[in-house]
């Protein structure tokens, strides 16, 4: 008589460890993550406040233009993935994703000053490609014919970008600083129906602070520590990334390109960079 009870205590024992290891692995599904940890830094992460500048306490400024080519090894971070993972999109997908999402806005590439803004609309219709083809019809007389196609925009085709800044001395901190006005993403312009390069193609501005919540919330991959990762307004910020400059301003208000080539386009180009160095440096007696 007493064996029944303690046949049917061990039935419910097992069907309550089972309850329990089932209902344990729909908790490790339910938080199956890439790593042992939950990472909120970045996508919770609020952008860093700058000093507040007065005009009255503006020295010295000058607007440089520059250009961050995406070839070189120490801007590969802001390429790549050039397919979005769970944690990390290139910088020209947060910028696409932020101009869908409404959070973005997409400013003419002829005008720099930030005055002609641009729908979500005229944007991707811009910047999509046509391409001729050649096709020949299934039927007889089998003659060929030109079709044109729409190539939809793949952000994998810039290479470079633009990068509008403005260097300054503050008397008030006593320091040469920088501010990042705008970013502009540049790829080559193709011809449709030789597929030959015509130079670059500049695609649309960014008002840089209005960008600043979405890159901040962005993460950029470190290649000394994946604990320690940055965002893409923390490298730029910090002036983690190479470049060269194309621009500064001046009266006339042309490119060095215009008015010098090859080796005398680089050394003036470092020549800007110097003069900006020097500013600072001559301000000081040793």
């Amino acid at each position: 008589m007493e064996v029944i009870p303690m046949a049917k205590n061990a039935i419910v024992i097992m069907v309550l460890g089972l309850f329990l290891s089932l209902q344990s692995v729909g908790q490790v599904i339910e938080n199956a993550r890439d790593g042992f940890y939950d990472k909120m830094m970045i996508e919770e992460k609020e952008p860093a406040a700058l000093p507040f500048v007065r005009e009255a306490d503006v020295l010295w400024s000058k607007q440089v233009w520059q250009i961050i080519d995406l070839r070189e090894k120490m801007n590969q971070p802001l390429y790549f993935p050039i397919t979005p993972t769970n944690s990390r999109r290139s910088l020209m997908q947060v910028l696409i994703d932020g101009i869908r999402e409404g959070s973005l806005t997409a400013y003419s590439p002829d005008n720099d000053e930030f005055t002609i803004p641009m729908t979500p609309e005229q944007l991707f219709s811009n910047i999509e490609r046509t391409q001729t083809v050649t096709m020949q019809r299934p039927e007889p007389p089998y003659d060929e014919f030109d079709t044109t196609l729409t190539i939809s925009f793949n952000p994998a085709d810039v290479m470079r970008f633009r990068v509008k800044e403005e260097w300054f001395f503050d008397s008030k901190r006593s320091v040469l600083d920088v501010r990042v006005l705008g970013i502009c993403p540049v790829r080559e312009n193709l011809d449709p129906l030789t597929g030959e390069s015509r130079g670059d193609e500049p695609l649309f501005w960014i008002y840089y602070p209005d960008a600043r919540t979405s890159l901040a919330n962005s993460e950029v991959f470190n290649r000394h520590n994946d604990a320690q990762r940055m965002s893409y307004d923390d490298m730029f910020l910090r002036r983690f990334f190479s470049s060269y400059v194309y621009k500064e301003s001046n009266v006339h208000d042309r490119r060095i390109q215009e008015y010098y080539t090859g080796l005398d386009a680089l050394l003036e180009a470092e020549r800007v960079k110097e003069s900006i160095r020097n500013f600072e440096h001559d301000l000081w007696e040793y």
